[in-house]
């Protein structure tokens, strides 16, 4: 006798982790937040702007495969100036604990870190985040909420939770909320229309990331397989980077928010500093990699860590065939 379905209610004998509704809700929020990832962790198209005319412009996040893992990866790529060092260092905003657990060893190489977020003068600041600092932007607001949500059921860590941004060589170099929201307004500019206006101008372009497979992503979230999950997701978060050609320094979400890093990175220069790091997603680094190359800096090295492992699925033993029985010779 087959069990009855589940239902779609919550109760004391159906707990929420396991109804159907709640399953459909994570899946829903799942496809949902995919362009806002995109837009949040992940690099421009390669054909935005070639830095320099005779190089190739720099790759900042891939997916690297073999016969047994998927790698999702960002990239540390050095720039050098008159004995002045600067690495960009690619940042994914959910990630395997061992990333950020690395990245916090790489941090304590540099003189001065600088490092992305909107409204973290105030956290280095000492001030408890009040009422008046919460943003405005409802999607900006819900972030955090959504990518720990997704960090949970994805198995991975979020930023906040594994970055030590209490390091004393830490610096803030991005806008404060307000001047966030103050810039937003007067160009008329939404994180979520951001994202949609990504995934627009990448369908005119033919350059639309590829996506999951609907079929296997439900499965993989209706079964609670983490892995299964991110294997559906990795391709389609390592190739979004084409979603945003074109629109790199046009917006407030990346273009303002790279001035303001490279007007702190002249600050900082100018007190002394030699070794310097840039910790910002990896979305922000195609056109900020263009202004330092025009600012004189020269690419001297890049290398790769990986914030997502995932172990292929091995796969299901076939049964054995049972030889037909034949009958003995008479």
């Amino acid at each position: 006798m087959r069990p009855p379905p589940q239902p779609l209610i919550f109760s004391d004998k159906y707990p929420p982790t396991r109804t159907l509704a709640y399953q459909t809700m994570k899946l829903a929020s799942i496809s949902t937040i995919i362009p806002v990832l995109a837009t949040c962790i992940l690099p421009a198209s390669a054909q935005v702007a070639a830095p320099a005319a005779k190089e190739a412009a720099t790759q900042f996040i891939r997916v690297d495969r073999d016969h047994k893992n998927v790698r999702l990866q960002t990239g540390i790529t050095r720039y050098v100036k008159e004995g002045i060092s600067v690495d960009l260092i690619g940042a994914i905003h959910i990630a395997d604990a061992n990333y950020y657990t690395q990245l916090n060893k790489e941090f304590k190489n540099y003189e001065a870190l600088l490092f992305e977020m909107i409204g973290g003068d105030k956290i280095q600041a000492g001030k408890a985040e009040g009422k008046k600092n919460k943003a405005k932007d409802p999607l900006v607001a819900m972030l955090g909420n959504v990518y720990g949500m997704v960090g949970k059921l994805l198995k991975l860590q979020s930023q906040t939770d594994g970055i030590d941004y209490t390091a004393k060589n830490f610096v803030h170099a991005d806008l404060s909320l307000e001047k966030f929201e103050k810039l937003q307004a007067e160009k008329g500019e939404s994180l979520l229309g951001f994202a949609m206006k990504n995934a627009e101008n990448a369908q005119k372009n033919g350059a639309a990331a590829k996506q999951p497979d609907m079929q296997k992503l439900l499965t993989a979230v209706l079964s609670g397989n983490a892995n299964g999950i991110k294997l559906e997701l990795v391709d389609t978060l390592g190739g979004a980077a084409d979603q945003m050609a074109g629109m790199m320094g046009q917006s407030v979400i990346i273009g303002d928010r790279n001035k303001t890093c490279l007007k702190v990175l002249s600050e900082q220069t100018k007190a002394g500093k030699k070794k310097l790091g840039i910790f910002y997603g990896a979305a922000h680094f195609p056109d900020m990699e263009k202004d330092m190359l025009k600012m004189g800096y020269k690419k001297t090295s890049h290398r790769w860590l990986t914030a997502w492992d995932i172990p292929k699925a091995a796969a299901k033993p076939q049964p054995k065939k049972e030889p037909d029985a034949r009958p003995d010779a008479a």
